[in-house]
């Protein structure tokens, strides 16, 4: 570690961001996550990931992978990523996340990941059975942000602690080697819609990994499936407030009425405001109404764009090109401040 520090150094303002293809593209990811990238493209210079070296933590099927990742990507197009305007590709060829994954697992502390909580959850009763590469993916996930340095990362409340993990690792590379190498990545962090709930059970985040089809409204669903699904939302008697506040204590309810605030970019109390007295059966008419207008483009865009999968190969790998030539003279950079030699 050298004594002298550095001046503070401004890195340009950009985004990174990513979601693993694990199929089954639901509402959740939609306005928890595509939706905000698509307004983020307006503000800063965005780079969008397929995240597949994260998927394999756990056992795919290589035919389904593929298959995946390339919905995954058609999901992203549809939903308004520009491929054009931002950078689109696959984790998986950009060979400096594995690179820059293996500096910071010497960088990273092992009581760090020991606090991760997603391990804990996904490992479950079988940890001692679950892949080394499970344990350790926080780190890669640090990496596929500062492999851009990456000054904001949009995240749900989920992910806070691996971002914080992030900051962590980068504050320490610069420390320990005396450069100031990357940015501390703060959080971009969305109001409406950041945590859309099973619509089976309120307390449940929304999930592709649910068995219940009924939980989730897939992307790739038609008008009479999210028609049925919203139908058969759980939901109780009573009717709906003037205020949102009010639906503390039932979390189906609020869920649904904030799916449709973030549908209609309104507050929940607006929406409150609005259907104030109403039973479900009404407000899930309505609902109904707001969500097929909503999805119905995206996913007759998604189902074009799959039928496709030469278009979407050629995205990826432009999209890979260009993510690449960013990546190649910080990860030298990286090398040249450890100690490596070409």
């Amino acid at each position: 570690m050298t004594d002298t520090q550095p001046a503070t150094r401004t890195f340009p303002n950009r985004v990174f961001s990513g979601a693993q293809p694990s199929g089954n593209m639901h509402l959740g990811n939609y306005l928890g996550a595509f939706r905000n990238w698509v307004k983020l493209q307006d503000s800063f210079e965005c780079i969008y990931c397929v995240v597949d070296m994260h998927a394999i933590t756990v056992w795919q099927d290589p035919a389904d992978l593929v298959a995946q990742t390339r919905e995954a990507a058609a999901a992203y197009i549809a939903a308004g990523v520009n491929p054009e305007k931002s950078i689109l590709f696959n984790q998986s060829q950009v060979s400096g996340h594995a690179e820059l994954a293996w500096i910071f697992n010497c960088v990273s502390r092992l009581g760090w990941l020991n606090r991760m909580t997603q391990f804990k959850d996904k490992a479950g009763k079988n940890r001692e059975n679950a892949s080394t590469g499970l344990y350790v993916y926080p780190n890669l996930m640090a990496a596929d942000i500062l492999l851009y340095q990456a000054t904001h990362v949009p995240v749900g409340e989920d992910q806070k602690q691996h971002l914080e993990l992030t900051r962590d690792i980068a504050q320490k590379f610069n420390n320990d080697f005396g450069v100031e190498m990357f940015p501390l990545t703060e959080p971009i962090i969305q109001e409406e819609g950041a945590r859309i709930m099973s619509l089976r059970d309120g307390s449940a985040k929304m999930s592709k990994s649910d068995p219940s089809e009924y939980s989730r409204i897939n992307l790739n669903d038609d008008a009479d499936a999210i028609a049925l699904k919203i139908r058969k939302a759980k939901t109780d008697p009573e009717p709906l407030p003037a205020l949102a506040k009010d639906l503390e204590g039932r979390p189906e309810a609020l869920n649904l009425v904030g799916i449709y605030a973030a549908l209609t970019d309104r507050t929940r109390d607006s929406v409150c405001t609005e259907f104030e007295g109403q039973g479900f059966a009404e407000f899930k008419k309505a609902l109904t109404d707001v969500a097929v207008s909503k999805l119905s483009p995206i996913t007759g865009e998604m189902r074009r764009l799959i039928a496709a999968p030469d278009h979407i190969d050629a995205v990826l790998r432009q999209g890979a090109e260009r993510a690449a030539a960013i990546a190649a003279p910080i990860l030298k950079d990286v090398k040249k401040a450890v100690g490596f030699i070409g």
